[in-house]
């Protein structure tokens, strides 16, 4: 076995791809922790504790505990954003546990994520005739983004027929909201 040592592989002037191994089966391993792939940047963070809401109210939801966040691009403090740094189809995930404020109160709950402000993917939860205390609805989806100014927020909605939700659950991740690239 040969080994090669070198600072730069790099593909040919007019190229995009590089192939490591043509006929045979091949096998790349990369020095553990190394960040490779199409799946970077992406991020998951979960709601820390309860949100409290207003009832029939879409208020941004504050996800503010980062698990993962390989380019820095989730901000966790202010405004509870992904801006993605490359360009690229993203597959996004979102879920948010929903609470009333005593049984069987909670009629509809929406889920929303928002691209630079404007709903891009929704999942609605309508409970009109079997009124529940707690819902935890999730979802996904691909968005395009163009890796400087687009940015992705989690949004949310719950409605009960009387009184103040609890509003949405934090902790043990019950609420999270995450992305990651998966191709050009």
């Amino acid at each position: 076995m040969s080994k090669l040592e070198t600072n730069t592989i790099d593909t040919v002037s007019g190229t995009a791809n590089l192939t490591i191994g043509s006929t045979n089966s091949s096998t790349v391993t990369f020095e553990s922790g190394a960040v490779t792939g199409h799946n970077y940047p992406a991020f998951e963070a979960s709601l820390s504790s309860t949100q409290s809401v207003s009832n029939d109210t879409t208020v941004k939801i504050q996800i503010n505990s980062e698990t993962l966040d390989t380019d820095n691009c989730y901000d966790n403090s202010t405004n509870y954003r992904f801006t993605p740094t490359k360009a690229g189809k993203y597959f996004v995930y979102a879920k948010a546990r929903a609470q009333s404020s005593a049984d069987n109160l909670l009629r509809d709950i929406s889920v929303m994520i928002y691209k630079n402000g404007s709903l891009e993917i929704d999942h609605v939860f309508l409970l009109r005739n079997n009124y529940q205390r707690v819902i935890t609805p999730s979802f996904s989806g691909i968005v395009d983004m163009n890796g400087s100014s687009d940015y992705l927020e989690l949004y949310g909605k719950i409605t009960q027929p009387s009184g103040t939700p609890t509003g949405f659950i934090g902790g043990s991740k019950h609420s999270l909201f995450g992305a990651y690239r998966i191709g050009a």
